[in-house]
């Protein structure tokens, strides 16, 4: 699953088609944490379903094979927002079944017990029973999503989301990854319209009034929270790829916005087989589009099924751009990924999450690389390792490997180090161990724990294994403890055509200056300018010999997790020699030197250093750099008018002349980095008050006459800037909208304005139903980007009724989230309040964070600031 940033095992040495799989005997699931009793587990589901979604309600049969490993007199299930009915427990051979037992809900647990009178021997069983069910209106279990359509007015339809622990919403049922089964599913659906599911349609039954029995094929083995169901007025087109059918489905009148996913699926699912060495297992693979949102997640990885809200896989030519591309292709390739990584072979327990995400992360990452490098997506390392260093240098961080132990917990840890570290880490270790080695170890991995459960050393065990060393050694420093480290170059000389440099390795941290630093052993590559690059493993301190003389250059290739520190007279020489160093050692220059003069560990105003002798023809990424540095600086002085306009002033001079290069029109064949760079100036121009590109943007908006390309950059500059008569016509074009993907993103931009009075006008706007169930959080979220403390406030205010518009899932992060761009110390108090009124005390981390998050921010404004006006001052 994807928060920001674009998803009969048949062996080929068994010699067994694609197209159709065996499942594996019954073993009883791996030793895992559960919340469950131990005692008894599933071996396969028979669900059926008949949605009532006019009344936002469904009826539900449910049949289990169950194995009961020791006596019991309970049989205890997950189950949230169920009645039940006709409860009964049978042998499977031949023995009567037993009396109905008795049934009792627990509703803070999230479980139904089964208590029969008398034991219950260790057997085979068929548990079922009749149940009812709720459909929500946000992403949690089974849902609805209306929309609006060209033609045919609003629309309704369902799709489920069960990760991490929602199938108990949709099924009573063993709702832990380690339980895993066979599932066949039927739905009596209206006739007219598509029900989907993890498998193909096996048959179909017209039963008159309207209403028709589907019925799907058995899945393999595999968790509750990668079944799928959806029922909506669909259309579908295919491919084949590998003898597997590829599917997209989209709401009627789309599947043509869908051509990209659809093709890009089957290059993936080819590049995919290749590299596990075991092809996908399933006879189809379904890509289905959604309207709407969700506060926590853009796709979800269902086995055969992927589900995909529709800003994240169809492309509107008239309001897509290059980026949007490039994420669709991202958020497919991350989704497929999790096929074999996550959903063939899956983490025990949700300590192990970054199993599944990083490694989906990872090989998306790899794979847009691979095919599309026009794209020059291998500069995107250094952004997605410094997202996880963000987290991971503050006091509440924690490792990859983490300890769960509650469902809010689990929903938790779908965060920057699960992701973003963990793609990191993976990267670093790949770099050291060699791609082929790599490579054969996951296949090994793979292989062996197919259909199965895993820990992260089951991992570790294969590539040390392929890598004939102890790869372990380092993955362990990295997955189980916390933080990052920091290299020092503590001294270089050279002699004799040779460099000799000496390391010492510290942590880095941005709130904790006195921390005793962790150890790990680091993988560090250093060069000179000219020279080849040489490699050891840091334990502690040591030393390496480079060739050639010049400026030293550590992290080279930027390949590894750590940040490094360079002696005045080092990070001198790299300034001077800055435009010929590598575009990815440009950028990792650029971010430890932003990093470690934010956090005091040398001059705030080095990034300035390097921001002026930026070359005009470098990398089109790098500039991107420059201009989010910028931006992030011109953040921290807000409320402070006239030191901002000295940042301002400066931040123009160096960005408006890049703008006026690449100019605002495309050229014919221009590099993709080029158009992403044109919207990203844009933004930070027109949101830094240039008047230039603020009176171009409103021209093209007020004549209707923006490129497609810049029109989401155009609209977003005006909505900031925006009186209050630019705010009700963007209003009252919100509101005639009837393209989902476009109308969400039109009420979205409501909630940007910078002036006070229109931001609370979104915040009111927010609260009525005109937006539609799932826009409201995402309006509170984007006025708190400039109005930290005034969304904060109004959300908690109004909190009854926001909680309709969160996945309940993601309520102890959405509501400390809002606050997370504040400089008021007295938000720190409210925050704190809040959590101890309303988040239980085990899930208070993101709460924590952000807080810690405010801290830094008004330490930073208070003594990092003055050296930034010491140097504006000085350079004009």
């Amino acid at each position: 699953m994807r928060t920001t940033l674009v998803r009969a095992i048949a062996f080929a040495l068994a010699g067994l088609s694609t197209a159709a799989f065996a499942a594996p005997a019954a073993t009883a699931p791996v030793e895992a944490t559960t919340q469950l009793p131990r005692g008894a587990y599933p071996t396969h589901y028979d669900v059926s379903i008949v949605p009532h979604a006019d009344k936002l309600a469904f009826d539900g049969k449910v049949s289990i094979d169950v194995e009961v490993t020791k006596p019991t007199t309970s049989i205890v299930l997950n189950a949230i927002d169920m009645t039940f009915a006709n409860v009964s427990l049978a042998p499977t051979k031949g023995k009567a079944a037993f009396a109905a037992p008795k049934v009792a809900v627990d509703a803070k647990a999230q479980t139904v017990t089964f208590t029969f009178d008398h034991a219950i021997p260790a057997g085979a069983y068929r548990l079922s029973m009749d149940y009812t069910g709720k459909i929500g209106t946000q992403a949690n279990g089974l849902f609805a999503i209306d929309y609006d359509t060209e033609h045919d007015g609003k629309k309704r339809a369902l799709y489920t989301q069960f990760e991490n622990s929602d199938a108990r919403r949709f099924v009573p049922s063993w709702d832990e990854p380690a339980y895993k089964a066979t599932f066949t599913v039927d739905a009596t659906v209206p006739s007219g319209q598509m029900a989907v599911n993890n498998m193909p349609v096996a048959s179909k039954k017209d039963l008159g009034n309207g209403l028709t029995k589907v019925t799907f094929k058995t899945t393999p083995k595999m968790s509750t929270y990668l079944l799928f169901f959806g029922l909506g007025d669909f259309e579908r087109a295919t491919t084949t790829s590998e003898g597997v059918e590829i599917g997209v489905i989209t709401q009627k009148g789309k599947v043509s916005q869908a051509q990209f996913t659809l093709d890009s699926g089957k290059a993936v699912l080819k590049e995919y087989n290749d590299y596990f060495g075991v092809p996908y297992p399933l006879p189809k693979l379904d890509n289905i589009a959604s309207p709407g949102q969700s506060q926590f997640f853009s796709a979800m990885e269902n086995w055969g099924a992927i589900y995909t809200f529709e800003y994240a896989l169809l492309l509107d030519p008239s309001f897509s751009t290059v980026g949007d591309k490039q994420e669709v292709f991202n958020t497919a390739a991350h989704e497929m990924a999790h096929q074999w990584f996550g959903d063939l072979v899956t983490m025990s327990w949700w300590d192990d999450l970054w199993l599944n995400e990083g490694f989906a992360s990872w090989l998306a990452s790899r794979t847009t690389q691979r095919l599309h490098p026009e794209w020059h997506t291998e500069l995107d390392a250094v952004g997605i390792r410094e997202s996880a260093m963000g987290q991971d240098s503050v006091v509440t961080t924690h490792p990859v490997v983490q300890h769960v132990e509650t469902v809010e917990q689990a929903s938790q840890a779908f965060d920057n180090i699960t992701y973003s570290k963990g793609e990191s880490v993976i990267r670093m270790l790949e770099a050291y161990v060699g791609p082929d080695t790599w490579r054969a170890g996951v296949q090994r991995y793979i292989k062996a724990h197919a259909y199965s459960n895993t820990k992260s050393d089951d991992l570790w065990k294969e590539v040390d294994a392929a890598a004939g060393k102890p790869v372990s050694t380092i993955a362990h420093d990295f997955t189980l403890q916390p933080g990052i480290p920091l290299v020092h170059v503590d001294s270089v000389s050279c002699a004799n055509g040779s460099t000799t440099i000496k390391l010492t390795q510290g942590e880095f941290t941005r709130d904790r200056p006195g921390k005793t630093p962790l150890r790990w052993h680091v993988p560090v590559i250093a060069k000179t300018l000219d020279g080849k690059p040489s490699s050891t493993l840091l334990d502690g301190q040591g030393t390496m010999t480079l060739a050639g003389c010049g400026p030293v250059l550590v992290n080279a290739g930027q390949s590894a997790y750590y940040r490094t520190s360079y002696g005045t007279e080092q990070f001198k020489a790299l300034q001077g020699s800055f435009g010929k160093l590598a575009p990815i050692d440009q950028l990792g220059l650029f971010a430890d030197t932003w990093a470690l003069g934010m956090a005091g560990l040398q001059p705030a105003s080095d990034v300035l250093d390097l921001v002026k002798v930026t070359p005009k023809d470098a990398s089109p990424v790098l500039w991107e750099s420059v201009a989010s540095d910028l931006s992030g600086l011109d953040s921290y002085y807000d409320g402070d008018a006239a030191r901002q306009a000295a940042l301002r002033k400066y931040a123009v001079s160096r960005l408006s002349p890049k703008l006026d290069e690449i100019g605002w029109t495309a050229k014919a064949d221009e590099p993709s980095t080029v158009a992403l760079l044109r919207s990203h100036l844009i933004g930070a121009l027109g949101t830094m008050g240039d008047p230039k590109v603020i009176a171009e943007a409103r021209r093209l908006y007020a004549t209707d006459n923006m490129p497609a390309e810049l029109k989401k950059v155009i609209l977003g500059v005006v909505a900031y800037n925006a009186d209050a008569a630019t705010w009700d016509k963007m209003h009252a074009q919100a509101k005639a909208e009837k393209t989902p993907l476009v109308k969400d993103r039109l009420y979205l931009l409501l909630g940007v304005a910078k002036d006070d009075a229109l931001a609370k006008r979104a915040l009111e706007l927010a609260l009525t139903d005109e937006p539609g169930a799932t826009n409201s959080s995402q309006i509170i979220s984007a006025v708190s980007a400039h109005h930290p403390e005034m969304a904060f406030e109004f959300a908690t205010a109004h909190k009854d009724k926001v909680d309709t518009f969160v996945d309940s899932t993601s309520s102890a992060r959405y509501y400390p989230m809002l606050a997370r761009n504040s400089v008021d110390e007295g938000t720190i108090a409210k925050i704190d309040a809040f959590a101890q009124k309303n988040i239980a005390a085990t899930s208070r981390r993101v709460a924590d964070s952000v807080v810690a998050g405010i801290k830094y921010r008004i330490q930073v404004r208070k003594e990092r600031l003055p050296a930034v006006d010491a140097w504006l001052k000085a350079n004009g």
